[in-house]
This record gives C-alpha cells, structure tokens and sequence, in this order.
C-alpha cells in the first residue's frame, strides 16, 4: 500500500482510539493509515509480517515494509509526528525488554484504567480516508 504507514490498534480500546486520534492531528502529511486489530486487514498483516501472537494489547506500526510492536513501534511513530514528539525517541537508549516491560504493564491494564467501548471505532466521514480494512 503506497508509502503510507499502517498503524494496527485495538479497536475497541478507549486509549488506543485517543492514540489514533493523538496522531491523527499531529499528522498532516497523512503518512499514517489505521487499521483495527479486530479487522481482516490487521490479521492479514500480521501473518504476513509473521508476528506470533501479538494478542489484543499490541499496538504494531508497519512502516518500509518492516513490522515494529510495542515500544519500539511508538516511538517510530512519534518519530513522524509534528512539533517536538521526536524527542521521546531518546528513550530508544533503554533496551527494548525495559520499554517493553512497561509498555505491557500499561496495556495489561488499560481497560480497568480507561475503559473499552462495545464495538471498533467508526470513522467520521471526514477521517474515513485514514482507515483501512474496515
């Protein structure tokens, strides 16, 4: 899919939706496409990207045809982001498993933290263009 980059979220995720939204608005350029982990599309690209059991609190980027997951797939995405979010990118001084630890403790529990919603989210008409695989 062109040069875009496919951020794979949570659906139903009250967090991951206001992530979605987070870049989204910091994204001008329209670089990042979404698509959720619920959809046909996600379950494709992880199979293809042979990503053994990501489970629902996996937030993947695919960005050059390389797939990235948890830590390391937000900061690459911050990375890309308008204004000074390229400065969380000196986190990547922390090994993965640090990032990693953490980055799993948060989404293990952001549900309790955050809540969920019933069903995916549905883009407005205005942000349609930025979904994929619905």
């Amino acid at each position: 899919m062109d040069n875009r980059h496919i951020v794979i979220f949570d659906g139903v995720c009250n967090v991951c939706n206001s992530a979605v939204n987070f870049i989204i608005k910091r994204d001008p350029d329209a670089i990042f496409v979404f698509t959720p982990m619920q959809s046909n599309l996600a379950h494709e690209l992880i199979a293809k990207h042979q990503i053994d059991n990501p489970g629902i609190d996996t937030f993947l980027l695919i960005k050059n045809d390389q797939c990235l997951v948890f830590s390391s797939a937000a900061l690459e995405i911050a990375k890309d982001l308008t204004g000074y979010w390229y400065l969380f990118t000196v986190f990547k001084i922390v090994p993965n498993t640090i990032r990693d630890f953490f980055y799993k403790l948060f989404a293990r529990n952001r549900y309790k933290l955050f809540g969920r919603q019933d069903s995916c989210i549905v883009p407005s008409e205005e942000m349609k263009s930025r979904f994929i695989g619905i």
